[in-house]
């Protein structure tokens, strides 16, 4: 762990990497890395040195509360506490978000049926305002106004230095049920009873996901968390970072167990189901391919490879393909319009599988707002379709986001967007950033949240 005195002059570091930006120039991250999945603006500008706030302050076991650094990912936060025997509430699917990433931004996994989503379990944060100060925000002293703002900011309000979170202690096993549903009808009813009552036939549910192979070939897996070992012990235990694909098997198996660690990152080694557009599901290319490749911030370096050789593009040339779009984005609906978006969906874009992740959040939060207690699901889907060659740029992603907000849903920001500004900041709190922003970056020295996400500057 990296200790507070090494936390402060990590942020010592950062503040004077802002007073070496010029005065009048937009302020923004030297982080080489991003799980964003939209394009930005090149800049010369020096910008914010981050490199020292990577890892875990200190763990209060007793309080069950963790002080982490912004840019710490949460591959790095839950191997310190997991050998604690703690995980926070809502761990992403991805090795490499980062707490702050995940907080400005959004994440979600199979918890947030029952722990909303990760910016739920912060007490406190320290945040660098654009006009370079760094605040303590909690709900309920003189910054609550930035802490309620900040969760889907996407650093148009700052950054997080440190970060308080509460944790959940966890036994060292999870055991999983594929439960498969005859359509979307009833994979809802079930996602009902599970959410109102936090069990599925009389077992208790800690975890719930779901993936969406067809229209009449619908999973959730029911995850429990236990410190009983199965039958037949450690060698019990299913391994997914080697030869076997975990999606795979929520087809093949009705039951399965692993480890806690692996349940968390189960969905990494593989990037989902996405590895298989680089063959690394192909059984000989996956022996030859090393293990700590097989990940998802690797993947994700091959995608930015691509795009800059355009290798897809003389493929499809090559194939006579008119035109590809890029079609990355998890959204939310409320759980009764899932079987009309799903069939939307396959009518209009005609990508599976689709990930589903049922969540519920505490209370209203301006910048993304979910009705407090009622069921949404997220859906995931990630992937390119075939458009005609004179398509506008973003046709699907457009009808995307209007059958979206037409069934009372929203789009995490992570990806591209199209919004017009008036629409935007009707769904995403423009009222309400504008006002921190006038209180905490009165220069303008960070760029506007619809900038980030839809101008992408």
């Amino acid at each position: 762990m990296k200790g507070w005195h090494a936390h402060r002059d990590a942020v010592d570091a950062l503040l004077e990497s802002y007073r070496r930006i010029p005065p009048g120039s937009r302020v923004r991250l030297a982080k080489k890395t991003s799980n964003l999945f939209r394009p930005r603006a090149e800049n010369d500008t020096p910008g914010l040195d981050v490199s020292g706030l990577d890892g875990v302050i200190a763990i209060d076991t007793a309080a069950q509360t963790a002080d982490v650094q912004g840019v710490c990912t949460y591959e790095d936060l839950v191997a310190a506490t997991l050998r604690l025997g703690f995980i926070p509430y809502v761990v992403p699917q991805l090795r490499t978000i980062t707490l702050g990433g995940a907080v400005t931004g959004l994440g979600i996994e199979s918890t947030s049926f029952r722990n909303g989503l990760p910016h739920e379990s912060v007490l406190e944060m320290d945040i660098l305002t654009g006009s370079g100060e760094i605040v303590t925000a909690t709900p309920d002293n003189e910054h609550a106004q930035l802490f309620e703002a900040f969760p889907n900011s996407y650093g148009s309000l700052g950054y997080a230095t440190r970060l308080k979170i509460k944790l959940e202690q966890v036994p060292q096993y999870v055991t999983l049920r594929h439960v498969r549903m005859a359509d979307a009808a009833q994979a809802v009813k079930a996602i009902e009873t599970i959410a109102e009552t936090g069990e599925w036939h009389g077992e208790r549910v800690d975890g719930l996901d779901g993936t969406a192979f067809t229209p009449d070939e619908i999973y959730l897996t029911l995850a429990h968390f236990t410190d009983t070992l199965p039958s037949g012990g450690p060698a019990a235990l299913s391994d997914y970072t080697g030869q076997q694909v975990y999606y795979r098997s929520i087809q093949q198996r009705e039951t399965d167990a692993l480890s806690m660690n692996d349940y968390i990152w189960r969905w990494d080694t593989d990037w989902f189901w996405c590895s298989g557009a680089f063959g690394a599901q192909n059984k000989w290319i996956r022996r030859i391919w090393p293990a700590r490749y097989r990940r998802s911030d690797v993947f994700h370096k091959i995608v930015g490879l691509d795009e800059k050789l355009g290798i897809i593009k003389t493929l499809d040339r090559i194939k006579k393909v008119p035109g590809r779009e890029r079609v990355i984005q998890d959204i939310e609906v409320p759980l009764d319009k899932v079987p009309e978006f799903l069939e939307w969906f396959d009518a209009e874009v005609g990508m599976r599988p689709v990930w589903l992740c049922p969540l519920r959040t505490t209370r209203s939060w301006p910048a993304y707002p979910l009705e407090p207690g009622t069921t949404y699901v997220n859906a995931g889907f990630w992937g390119t379709v075939e458009v005609p060659a004179d398509a506008p740029a973003g046709l699907v992603n457009r009808k995307v986001e209007e059958a979206v907000h037409a069934m009372g849903g929203h789009k995490s920001l992570y990806s591209e967007a199209f919004y017009d500004k008036e629409t935007f900041d009707q769904m995403y709190g423009g009222e309400v950033l504008d006002a921190a922003r006038r209180r905490y970056d009165p220069d303008s020295r960070l760029s506007t949240l619809y900038e980030k996400a839809v101008r992408n500057s």
